[in-house]
């Protein structure tokens, strides 16, 4: 009888700092009793090496270090150390190469090897691996029946690697459906984002996207968006929305660190196309970025 191996695409070319060394491939830094590993304890945040440029690099690491206070790990890298790290780091690729940038924390004990981790046995380490930047071809959408989790049952202030299992599992049942992503709601029924990114709907020339509710973060690039659309003469407002306002869009596009500013062609079998906002939009941020 023969079997069916899966293959696995090969992970690209990556390079970490890790207990003072910068270390090629994808180095093991926990064991099975690392605290992190097991029980979740990481934060973390993405910054972007693009056309040898570096968007935002110092809002995403000075990130990074509020996400480690607020989920109580200590953050013991200094914003500065960060960038210089994220610069040091990216030299070691090709100029031309797409870079994801990782600060990321953990805790490596529990205290009394339990649930609750010991804040002195934080840890850290500084990744980076080529990772391109998806083509702006669109993805089609759909309501998720999974929500975002609200401050009193969930670290939503912080980046932490604990939320991302609640979208990855909203992405799975979108894909089972035949969808590319998908919105997903608050506890009251308001739309919050997408599974893996903000979301922004244009009706009628204005932009609209969900304001701030603390069930989801309000994210680097979303903010530049905004600023840039504002700068530009786009009226942009920020409110409590529900799914039926983006079931009425004109359009829709997202904002996130991977792919920056990605259209929305479709929403539940609708098909909406890639809009002059959104072009207006990706051409705004791409012009700041190139000057970063």
């Amino acid at each position: 009888m023969s079997q069916v191996v899966a293959t696995r695409a090969p992970i690209s070319q990556t390079w970490t700092f890790f207990e003072g060394e910068w270390r090629e491939g994808n180095v093991a830094i926990m064991g099975p009793r690392t605290h992190g590993a097991w029980l979740a304890s990481t934060v973390f945040d993405g910054a972007r090496r693009m056309g040898g440029r570096f968007p935002d690099l110092e809002a995403h690491c000075a990130r990074v270090n509020r996400s480690a206070s607020s989920f109580g790990l200590e953050p013991v890298v200094v914003t500065e150390r960060w960038i210089e790290l994220a610069r040091d780091g990216a030299a070691r690729f090709a100029p031309a190469a797409d870079l994801y940038i990782r600060p990321m924390y953990w805790a490596e004990s529990g205290l009394g090897g339990g649930v609750m981790f010991d804040p002195a046995s934080t840890r850290w380490c500084m990744n980076l691996y080529e990772a391109p930047l998806p083509e702006p071809k669109g993805a089609t959408i759909t309501l998720s029946p999974f929500r975002r989790p609200t401050a009193d049952c969930a670290p939503v202030e912080a980046k932490a690697g604990a939320l991302y299992p609640n979208g990855g599992r909203a992405l799975r049942e979108a894909a089972s459906r035949g969808f590319g992503n998908c919105l997903m709601l608050d506890m009251l029924g308001n739309v919050a984002e997408l599974a893996n990114a903000n979301v922004f709907m244009v009706r009628a020339g204005v932009v609209q996207t969900p304001v701030p509710n603390g069930t989801f973060l309000d994210g680097i690039t979303r903010r530049r968006v905004i600023a840039l659309l504002r700068q530009d003469g786009v009226e942009v407002v920020e409110r409590t929305m529900r799914y039926a306002d983006f079931a009425a869009a004109d359009e829709i596009f997202s904002s996130g660190n991977f792919q920056k500013v990605a259209p929305i062609t479709a929403i539940d079998g609708q098909e909406l196309g890639i809009g002059p906002m959104t072009l207006r939009a990706r051409s705004l941020y791409w012009a700041f970025a190139s000057q970063a």
